[in-house]
């Protein structure tokens, strides 16, 4: 399959960004593109140094914004990913940071709220999202098995692994991955581990303008990255062969050598994060 990343920064303006996702979806179906993802919240880019409240500015996911989307997928027969703003019912301050797969009928079939938020790096994501409680949905399409999963979560390998034990044979990830200090290093390590660790493609679309990372990419399950886009807007295109899953699987068959019964008592053993929290304030 022909996959799209849409490597664009968000305006504040949502019509704007309408405006220029409906420009993506053209040039992306022009190139033959079956999969089409855009970055986390291409909805509305909300200034890191603060903004109104989020709740005001969401839609539900039948809202306007998604119903165009919708119908630009539909228009132009692509699968597409999109990072939206959700509103949540009763909230007027907090939205979803939520990711949906349509098919080219413009139907959803995958919703994925994000569950970890990003309060690091002097972020605090959770002061104007509110946090999804579901693990990542795998879906079953025509391009192959579907993982959705946003940008901070790419930190946390568990999250990760459970859509490959899912069956995800692409794992797809919105991001609006912040620059700064070695965050370019951050990022392009973390997305190949993913894919190295999980044998499975890894399908990244970044923003990019004025301090975001960009560098959208599309990684292979040896963790080789096979298309990678700069720093400038465009649009990055890359050919994906889910066959190449069941090959290096059968080179590299990690996932089967788990051992599940012995992480069991990892996981009873793990301090309590009171106790993780304590032990970083005497971090010098």
């Amino acid at each position: 399959m022909r996959v799209g990343l849409a490597q664009v920064g968000a305006r504040s303006e949502v019509a704007a960004n309408l405006t220029r996702t409906l420009e993506m979806a053209a040039d992306a179906a022009r190139q033959g593109v079956g999969l089409l993802v855009f970055p986390e919240l291409f909805m509305h880019r909300r200034p890191d140094s603060g903004a109104g409240p989020m709740g005001e500015i969401a839609e539900p996911l039948d809202g306007p914004f998604m119903q165009a989307v919708a119908g630009a997928a539909r228009a132009n027969r692509l699968h597409l990913v999109m990072g939206v703003l959700e509103r949540v019912p009763g909230e007027t301050r907090r939205a979803h940071n939520t990711a949906v797969l349509l098919s080219p009928d413009g139907e959803r079939l995958a919703v994925y709220r994000k569950v970890h938020l990003y309060d690091a790096f002097d972020g605090r994501e959770s002061e104007w999202i509110k946090p999804g409680d579901e693990p990542p949905p795998v879906v079953e399409t025509p391009l192959g098995r579907i993982g959705l999963q946003i940008c901070y979560d790419l930190r946390f390998p568990e999250w990760s692994r459970l859509l490959a034990l899912g069956g995800a044979e692409v794992i797809v990830m919105p991001t609006s991955w912040v620059s700064g200090p070695l965050k370019e290093d951050h990022w392009i390590t973390l997305v190949r581990a993913r894919a190295l660790e999980n044998t499975c493609w890894f399908v990244a679309a970044d923003q990019v303008r004025p301090d975001r990372v960009g560098r959208s990419l599309v990684v292979d399950p040896m963790g080789v990255v096979v298309a990678e886009g700069g720093e400038e807007e465009g649009l990055v295109v890359a050919e994906v062969d889910l066959d190449r899953v069941g090959r290096v699987r059968g080179k590299n068959p990690s996932l089967a050598h788990r051992r599940p019964d012995l992480y069991s008592a990892l996981a009873a053993s793990s301090q309590p994060v009171s106790a993780l929290e304590e032990g970083a304030k005497l971090m010098p």
